[in-house]
């Protein structure tokens, strides 16, 4: 829950920055946070096994 609001308060963020350079941090951190959300969504599913390789 935590991760979908921090997704959420990075898209208002994204809506109200000035400038470029601010735009690109935020849609960096926002691209990060959607990645982990997929990636939780994806262990409880079972799509991906979250144990490591080795």
């Amino acid at each position: 829950m935590m991760i979908e609001q921090q997704i959420s308060e990075l898209r208002l963020e994204l809506k109200n920055a000035c400038d470029a350079a601010e735009r690109r941090q935020i849609e960096a951190e926002l691209q990060l946070a959607e990645a982990e959300l997929a990636v939780m969504l994806a262990e409880q599913d079972g799509a991906i096994d979250a144990e490591p390789p080795f």
